[in-house]
């Protein structure tokens, strides 16, 4: 069973060489520590910064370099700043070619609830409705269960929903699914977990790859 760095670092797998990435807050955010060395990506946050590197040690911290989540962060060399209009335009337009959100919910044909619980305070949506509107890809990034243990992939989504059917990949601390006509398709598992675990914890349409393997995370 992975824990939210084992997460990130298995999402970073999915990075490809000259992808722009908006990473959102919470475990995405984990996943520009583990940018595999070979290749170039570039990452995008919202509140206007293209560029974003690996999160600094103590002695690097600068406060006013900060990510929509309002963590501190590095910038790599040619990095730029924007304000939030300019940086929306790059998403709105297409420009993002990732987008790694985490969810509170994401239902079996693509439905993703990440914003709002009933009853709760919230400060704003944030930008991940424009973002799971835009974005050629959408993986997120989540616990499988709740506190309670029960299951937070779902037939069908009861919280308020952030965007409809666009979700592509799922991974969270129990395994890697991709989002198909059939529901959720399990490709790997965490080490450790077995398929019968995956199966009970699972509320939504769930199959089993012919080809599925043991999760690596290098």
């Amino acid at each position: 069973m992975l824990d939210k760095f084992g997460i990130a670092k298995r999402i970073a797998q999915e990075l490809k060489d000259g992808y722009y990435v908006n990473l959102g807050i919470g475990i995405p955010t984990l996943v520009a520590n583990y940018v595999p060395e070979n290749i170039e990506v570039i990452l995008q946050s919202e509140n206007g910064l293209l560029g974003i590197g690996p999160f600094p040690y103590p002695e690097e911290v600068d406060a006013d370099l900060i990510n929509a989540g309002k963590q501190t962060v590095t910038t790599k060399k040619g990095s730029s700043f924007f304000d939030s209009a300019m940086s929306f335009g790059m998403i709105r337009s297409g420009r993002v070619d990732l987008t790694v959100l985490g969810a509170m919910e994401v239902a079996d044909n693509g439905d993703i609830a990440n914003w709002k619980i009933p009853g709760k305070m919230v400060k704003g949506m944030g930008g991940a409705m424009d973002l799971v509107a835009s974005a050629k890809n959408i993986i997120v990034a989540m616990q499988h269960v709740n506190k309670a243990g029960e299951s937070k992939l779902l037939a069908k989504c009861s919280l308020p929903i952030t965007g409809l059917g666009c979700v592509k990949k799922v991974v969270t601390e129990l395994g890697v699914f991709d989002i198909t006509p059939e529901g959720f398709k399990l490709l790997e598992y965490a080490p450790g977990v077995s398929i019968d675990y995956i199966k009970e914890k699972t509320l939504g349409r769930l199959v089993i790859a012919d080809d599925v393997k043991e999760m690596t995370l290098g």
